[in-house]
């Protein structure tokens, strides 16, 4: 079904971005940059695939259902997204907030057309039908120019929820904790810009060069962008073995290197911190017991401190061997949305957020990734990330934090305000 071949790569930062900048010619694009990370679970340094064969779009209702006949049906190389409010399709719930994107719930495509970097060895797979093309691609990426045709506006952004009215929230949060409806709640807010004219190529390249993250994501499906610069895996899926790495804890970098260690020192023996990654921990433990061999689900590290560019982060990763009698997106659509971004007991809290928050999540704190041949997968989850409607000119990021009973709700506002600084940043 697909011709491979395999190229040596002088320089692969380079190729990197002559190949994105020469992606964007197609209407459908994703491109998975590692950033050269030191990461145990990676299987690629960097991935780019373009124009769609084949596609699947959704919205929420039977979204995961459709989703695996598409994979099982197609059973080659798939890649796309699932948007937080797929968790309509998992529980009886509702997104009815405001939605200035207005993308899809789900949207996955066969690419005609796939790189695949290791080191310095470059595959490439094309389906048979345009394997013909290969080195004449290979050649025009070769003489590729930075050139930005689209030139960006100035941009205002503004906050959904006012700091005033976040606090007052947090607070509610917090009287439903002490009242034992919830124990952890993952409360976030939008910033977005209207009439804002993008160039997203340009201002991923920024982001990505500012965040440099493990599982950065940029993503285009026509006229709809996300520009992402996760450090967090969601779900990763190698033969058997199922691996999550939440995040949750988080500390400001410094430059003075005494500060900023310890800044890193406090995280990983911050009480608060610890208790909100233990408490995702158990909830993806739990979840991924679902699906899982008996008595395989591992803690194989709790509370690990990995430094970003940006921020401290508190990661821990938990496993597990897949049951054979479930198929792959079964581990999915039983661990979604992932526990990170919602919080525990996770419907009671998926209910309280959707009241509470004021803008539709979407895309944000989704996944984004993809499927193999084999049916092993590799998702990211969508935080650090610019979202984009060239149609409607509208730009939007969030950010959250979790609430626990230790929380202050001005610490909190002050730990968006701290992960919104990049994005931000790009945006001007």
């Amino acid at each position: 079904m697909r011709t491979s071949i395999t190229k040596p790569i002088e320089n692969p930062s380079q190729f990197k971005q002559l190949a994105l900048t020469w992606a964007q010619q197609f209407r459908e694009v994703i491109f998975l940059d590692s950033n050269d990370y030191p990461q145990e679970y990676s299987t690629y340094d960097c991935i780019l695939a373009v124009d769609a064969f084949t596609s699947i779009k959704t919205d929420h209702q039977n979204a995961f259902e459709d989703l695996k006949q598409y994979q099982q049906a197609s059973k080659d190389w798939l890649f796309g997204y699932l948007s937080y409010d797929l968790k309509n399709d998992v529980e009886v719930l509702q997104s009815n907030n405001f939605d200035g994107l207005d993308f899809p719930d789900l949207f996955f495509f066969q690419p005609k057309k796939i790189f695949l970097l290791k080191g310095n060895q470059l595959e490439i797979q094309y389906l048979n039908m345009c394997d013909d093309e290969v080195e004449a691609d290979f050649e025009e990426i070769g003489v590729q120019c930075s050139v930005f045709s689209v030139q960006s506006s100035e941009i205002e952004i503004k906050q959904r929820i006012s700091k005033e009215n976040y606090l007052k929230k947090a607070t509610k949060i917090l009287e439903h904790i002490h009242r034992g409806d919830i124990y952890e709640a993952n409360f976030c807010m939008e910033f977005f810009a209207e009439n804002a004219i993008v160039n997203p190529l340009e201002k991923f390249l920024k982001l990505n060069k500012i965040s440099k993250s493990p599982l950065a994501v940029y993503f285009k499906n026509n006229k709809q962008f996300l520009l992402s610069a996760s450090p967090e895996r969601y779900l990763k899926k190698e033969e058997e073995l199922i691996i999550s790495q939440p995040i949750k804890g988080t500390a400001k970098r410094f430059l003075d290197p005494i500060e900023d260690e310890r800044s890193k020192k406090e995280l990983a023996s911050d009480p608060k911190e610890r208790a909100e990654n233990i408490m995702v921990s158990d909830l993806v433990r739990n979840d991924l017991s679902r699906t899982a061999q008996k008595g395989s689900v591992k803690v194989e590290e709790l509370c690990g401190i990995y430094s970003f560019e940006q921020v401290h982060q508190m990661i821990s990763t938990i496993t597990s061997k897949l049951d054979s009698k479930h198929t792959v997106v079964d581990v999915i659509k039983t661990t979604f949305p992932m526990g990170s971004m919602t919080g525990t007991p996770k419907v009671s809290v998926l209910k309280i957020i959707e009241e509470l928050e004021e803008t539709k999540r979407g895309l944000y704190s989704g996944a984004v990734g993809y499927f193999t041949p084999n049916g092993d997968f590799d998702f990211n989850v969508v935080i650090r990330s610019i979202l984009y409607n060239q149609e409607k000119n509208y730009v939007s990021f969030s950010v959250g934090s979790a609430i626990t009973s230790q929380s202050i709700p001005e610490n909190e506002y002050e730990e968006c305000l701290l992960k919104a600084k990049a994005m931000r940043e790009v945006l001007g």
